[in-house]
């Protein structure tokens, strides 16, 4: 394993994850409690409108989607313009992010709002939108699930563009939160190791995941969770790319984990079927042509480029 993660350069894998694309400028040292009220001020403003886990998107003809509207057409959503996320500056324009409580079923003609997971699986937009989705989603998401303190219960507001809550009772300021999740692809010689949860689709397997807790490193968070869902032991650990994941707020961190034991016992409560695969295997699983209909998750998911990576090392 050692060779294969340290012994020549590679290109910065984080980069070809969903979700990476983000070329926002976010600006964070100009942030000010107004800054979001400015820039919907801006005549060219871009907003993303989000609501119930889906993004709005103008159909632009064919298979184009445009997840962009200006201050007016985003007001005809139903955006909540009062909670408004500045996400930054692309050049000179401002873009934000706005949730909106619109029925999906009564859009104008020629939007649509679809869920976050089809617009990535989908490739309905370009990279830099789906970076940005990533970062105006996981803000939307936290400021819906944080509107009271966690201290003293009392109601807290939007503060420094989107970026801080501050509650009106007792003061207290509180920031978005990142989940971080460790996902990990086992090795041993010329095999991985991939398992399949209950919620999975036929034939569907992936790399082991699971949250990192509170005073873990990422490398024992690896080891736990491979040890616990499989019973696999660990030796060495070594990164190998992250991926913003806004489901609704995490960060997934991509690491490989050398097998010390191949002896597996599924945790029935995690998994449904966790085995080892060959590297021939797998090469034909990323081909969809597995004998036995197994395949892995689609490209542009972390777990995809964990795998794909080991695969084609050699």
């Amino acid at each position: 394993m050692t060779a294969f993660l340290l012994d020549q350069p590679r290109d910065e894998a984080s980069l070809r994850v969903a979700f990476s694309g983000n070329r926002i400028d976010r600006q964070a040292e100009t942030r000010d409690d107004a800054a979001a009220a400015r820039a919907l001020e801006s005549p060219e403003a871009r907003l993303m409108v989000l609501g119930e886990g889906r993004l709005c998107l103008r159909v632009a003809g064919g298979n184009a989607f445009d997840p962009y509207f200006s201050r007016a057409e985003a007001e005809t959503l139903g955006a909540r313009l009062g909670e408004a996320v500045l996400l930054g500056h692309e050049g000179e324009t401002p873009v934000l992010a706005i949730p909106s409580g619109i029925d999906p079923e009564a859009l104008p003609e020629g939007i649509k709002a679809i869920d976050y997971r089809s617009v990535y699986v989908q490739g309905l937009i370009d990279r830099a939108a789906l970076g940005a989705l990533a970062q105006g989603a996981a803000l939307v998401a936290w400021h819906q699930n944080h509107r009271f303190c966690g201290r003293c219960g009392g109601e807290s507001e939007m503060r420094a563009g989107g970026y801080k809550r501050v509650c009106r009772a007792c003061g207290r300021e509180h920031f978005p939160r990142t989940d971080p999740v460790v996902i990990m692809l086992a090795l041993r010689d010329e095999e991985c190791l991939l398992g399949r949860g209950p919620h999975f689709a036929p034939g569907a397997v992936s790399c082991l995941a699971g949250f990192v807790e509170p005073g873990e490193t990422i490398e024992a968070a690896v080891r736990r969770e491979i040890l616990e869902e499989s019973s696999v032991s660990i030796g060495q650990v070594a990164y190998h790319a992250s991926q913003p994941w806004p489901f609704p707020y995490t960060l997934m961190i991509g690491c490989y984990a050398e097998a010390k034991s191949s002896a597996i016992v599924v945790d029935e409560n995690e998994l449904e079927e966790c085995r080892w695969f060959t590297r021939a295997e797998v090469r034909l699983m990323l081909e969809d042509r597995h004998p036995q209909g197994y395949r892995v998750p689609p490209g542009g998911a972390i777990a995809n480029i964990l795998i794909r990576d080991w695969a084609f090392s050699e």
